[in-house]
């Protein structure tokens, strides 16, 4: 995970509306600065960056809004949007990389002994990795799943990944949306009090 920009120029003494402004234009310049990832689901770990972004905005909004203008409640809920959009994608990539582990480990079940697995969309071994004791659980014979219930698997994967697929054209499509609408000016002309209470 990406670490916050730091923010040197806070003055301790000044008034909170200015400490606010610097914070959230840092935290708006860190959620653009993954804007080159945006049109790659490979890059998931910027992504995954990109949310933390959001995230770091967003509660940057929450902790000032009584002090910021009306407005800031709209463009917070955008922010918000695009944080739960990024983590219901990472939440069914995950999913879908226990369901291939799962229904891979019938096949060979010495080839994931270090807990680490391919994942979607040919991604690298080292996305993910499992506890171990999970691991053993799920290279259990005896708690393998059945023929029948490798059958639903499968059939749950490829939902899930038809779903993934959405998910990311959804938060990709929003992400374009507030780009044509110019979000970050909005958010500016609301620390610069450019829009009308």
């Amino acid at each position: 995970m990406a670490k916050p920009k730091p923010i040197p120029q806070l003055d301790i003494h000044a008034p909170n509306d200015k400490n606010a402004h610097i914070i959230i234009k840092v935290r708006l310049d860190e959620l653009y600065s993954w804007d080159a990832c945006v049109d790659d689901p490979d890059r998931v770990q910027d992504l995954h960056n990109l949310r933390i972004a959001a995230k770091r905005l967003r509660y940057t909004l929450e902790i000032f809004e009584t002090i910021l203008p009306e407005q800031n409640a709209s463009l917070r809920g955008e922010v918000e949007q695009i944080q739960e959009e990024l983590g219901a994608w990472h939440d069914s990539d995950v999913m879908i990389a226990l369901l291939q582990f799962s229904l891979s480990s019938q096949d060979s079940e010495s080839s994931h002994e270090d807990g680490r697995l391919a994942t979607p969309l040919g991604l690298p071994r080292e996305r993910f990795a499992f506890p171990p004791a999970l691991l053993s659980r799920m290279l259990n014979p005896a708690v393998a799943p059945s023929a029948q219930e490798c059958q639903g698997l499968k059939l749950l994967l490829t939902c899930l990944q038809r779903e993934h697929e959405e998910q990311y054209t959804v938060f990709r499509n929003h992400w374009y949306r507030l780009k044509e609408q110019d979000f970050r000016r909005q958010v500016l002309d609301m620390l610069d009090g450019k829009i009308a209470m």
